[in-house]
């Protein structure tokens, strides 16, 4: 396998890079369980410490990266916990050698627990403050959560793979065209309103602590309909669903009014979620770090199963209904 990136970026160039900025380091390193990114907590003499983040060389332009800043300053700078990078000499996108990174305050937490129906609207709050201030201007830079992106560009990234098997491929074309073509014509029903969103806020990117709740990994912040911020937080049987939904919204509408039509995309937004993973995974791959943290992944009984819940997510997207919210919703 030729040379990976990040096989250069060797503890040394770490806290050579971090030393840029004036921190004494202590020594001590982390390696954080962050595989898009290198993220490692460093210890820092008189310091609680930090964390940094080596973004992934030829990924995003430094446009991209400023817009993820400046929108995670803009959150913190309105006292939604948010954490944002910390800034050297007015700048927040720092680099060394050929890496680009970025250091952050270190925070705790632990995940939250969804089941309490007072975090959940906790938390509805916090995302309706979220949405308020990403809804008043676009980003520029950023990707789109899109069809197109998360569909068709990584359905063609698996289709071009060596990890998908010769022989599962027609099968895994023509389930993917039809939940696809099928959220395709969700979409463009429904038109949703596109904002600033968090991208990727699911419950291991949300740490509680006793203060309340604070949002981490912006990395994948986008424009896209509110429904993408939201949908990943709902789990449980229907009835439960119903009431994490009734509590989650009761909060978010207190800051933002949610166009109760995009209920409707959930099932497109998890469609295309299980589409891009596998892409994610087969872009991936030359990076050292994949294939020793998912070598199931080239297995054929990976692909079977893998195949085995598309055809599964198939049926639920063909005969999806949105939540039939009470009260005032």
């Amino acid at each position: 396998m030729d040379e990976h990136p990040y096989d250069r970026l060797s503890p040394e160039l770490i806290l050579e890079a971090v030393e840029t900025t004036g921190l004494i380091t202590s020594g001590q390193m982390l390696e954080l369980n962050s595989y898009e990114n290198r993220v490692i907590q460093i210890g820092i003499d008189e310091h609680p410490g930090i964390v940094a983040k080596f973004y992934r060389p030829y990924r995003w332009s430094n446009e991209c990266i400023l817009e993820e800043h400046e929108f995670s300053e803009a959150l913190s700078d309105s006292d939604i916990p948010v954490i944002a990078p910390l800034r050297f000499n007015d700048h927040s996108l720092l680099a060394h050698e050929s890496f680009r990174f970025a250091l952050f305050p270190r925070r705790g937490g632990r995940s939250p627990d969804l089941d309490n129906l007072d975090q959940l609207e906790w938390i509805g709050r916090l995302l309706g403050r979220i949405h308020k201030l990403g809804s008043e201007v676009p980003f520029t830079h950023r990707p789109d959560i899109s069809v197109q992106r998360l569909g068709r560009d990584a359905q063609r990234a698996v289709l071009k793979s060596a990890q998908c098997p010769m022989e599962y491929k027609q099968r895994y074309e023509s389930i993917s065209n039809q939940l696809i073509d099928t959220c395709e014509v969700l979409f463009e029903e429904i038109k949703p309103t596109s904002i600033r969103l968090h991208g990727d806020c699911h419950p291991g990117n949300i740490l509680w602590t006793d203060a309340g709740p604070h949002f981490v990994d912006m990395d994948d912040c986008a424009n896209g309909p509110a429904i993408q911020d939201l949908w990943m937080l709902i789990t449980g049987d229907e009835h439960e669903k119903l009431i994490q939904w009734e509590t989650l919204l009761e909060g978010y509408e207190t800051f933002h009014q949610f166009d109760r039509r995009e209920l409707r995309l959930i099932e497109a937004l998890r469609s295309l979620r299980q589409l891009h993973y596998t892409a994610w995974l087969t872009q991936r791959w030359q990076d050292p770090a994949f294939p020793r943290a998912f070598p199931w992944f080239e297995e054929r009984s990976y692909w079977e199963g893998y195949l085995a819940d598309l055809t599964q997510q198939l049926e639920k997207l063909l005969n999806a209904e949105a939540p039939q919210l009470g009260g005032n919703f």
